[in-house]
């Protein structure tokens, strides 16, 4: 898939002022595609929405609101009309989900049952596809990569919210839009790295922080491993099952959106792959702060992507990193990510 399809098409994306939504507003902008989105202000200083000057180029189309505040997510579906829905917004850091749960599902479940209400209510849409986690299943870490068939149930406040965003989506295709005719799905992705993350409680940010005030990189968990990929490679095959599924709804489901299993990789790996790369002597050591119950071990299963839509990862989780490192030591944001997305693009 190239991404000529989203040439004039009408897109929401709700988060887009977020990192991954940041990336995906210029993805679709630089296609053609009129796009709007619907969040609250950039959730960092600074962040690569402001740095790509995003609120410019989106104009009247950048809505901002809580995604709890339905009566305002309504009047942003009714003003712009989408064809496509894609929904990013969320509360997504594991951590904060323990200081905040009541938040964490208001905005994650409810924030869902808001979306799919407003799908349900505009005329307009044609296909949508709500962005959850690879943290929505019940992981007994037994070694073996999750699949779609697992059992939904995850940990923690976070994890649990967005299994119950499953459940959600799922309730509404079976009552409302199979019967209209839309098609929904739901995509699962794995850990995502790339320029411009500034979050807090995330590997590479934490790097970067680190590395840029000359300190020592602290791993609270080096063992633990992860499906680590670049920003592209979920937001490419988000674009790809709103497409195929706009074309034959058969195509609509839930979705892994992961690394193979061979390059799922530790916490270690991925500090030691950044340290080489950033260069300057940066180096890091181990120290557990004895924090919330995170996962040891999360893999995913990407054969049922594979074989539905003969998809195939692009970058490896160490070129993931060098990509993460280049836009940091960048002056030009936007350029990089231009730069980045057409190298991206080039590879498949």
């Amino acid at each position: 898939m190239n991404l000529t399809f989203f040439k004039n098409r009408r897109i929401l994306v709700t988060g887009h002022t977020g990192f991954k939504g940041s990336w995906m507003t210029a993805l679709l902008l630089d296609a053609g595609a009129v796009v709007a989105g619907y969040a609250l202000d950039p959730p960092t200083c600074p962040s690569l929405f402001d740095k790509l000057c995003l609120h410019e180029k989106l104009g009247e189309n950048d809505f901002r609101g809580d995604i709890r505040d339905f009566g305002a997510l309504k009047d942003a579906f009714n003003t712009f009309r989408p064809e496509f829905v894609l929904h990013m917004a969320a509360q997504p850091i594991v951590r904060e989900s323990y200081a905040k749960p009541r938040l964490t599902y208001e905005t994650n479940v409810m924030g869902t049952v808001n979306v799919l209400e407003c799908v349900r209510q505009c005329p307009s849409v044609r296909s949508v596809l709500n962005v959850t986690t690879d943290k929505v299943y019940e992981n007994t870490e037994n070694d073996l990569p999750l699949s779609e068939e697992d059992r939904l149930d995850g940990f923690d406040p976070y994890s649990n919210s967005k299994s119950c965003s499953e459940l959600v989506t799922h309730a509404y295709v079976r009552s409302f839009f199979k019967d209209m005719g839309i098609p929904v799905s739901t995509a699962r992705a794995g850990n995502v790295i790339g320029g411009g993350d500034y979050a807090s409680d995330r590997l590479l940010p934490d790097c970067i922080r680190a590395a840029k005030a000359g300190k020592t990189i602290v791993l609270r968990n080096p063992d633990s491993v992860r499906p680590f990929q670049h920003v592209l490679e979920p937001l490419y095959v988000y674009l790809l099952i709103l497409k195929a599924q706009y074309e034959d709804p058969s195509l609509s489901g839930a979705y892994n959106v992961g690394p193979d299993e061979k390059d799922c990789r530790s916490v270690r790996f991925m500090a030691e792959t950044f340290c080489r790369a950033w260069g300057e002597g940066l180096r890091f050591e181990a120290h557990t702060d004895g924090g919330p119950h995170e996962a040891r071990l999360l893999r995913l299963n990407n054969e049922k992507l594979k074989k539905t839509f003969g998809w195939k990862p692009v970058w490896d989780a160490e070129n993931a990193v060098l990509k993460t490192v280049e836009f940091e030591k960048s002056d030009l944001p936007s350029v990089c990510v231009k730069a980045q997305t057409e190298a991206f693009f080039a590879d498949i």
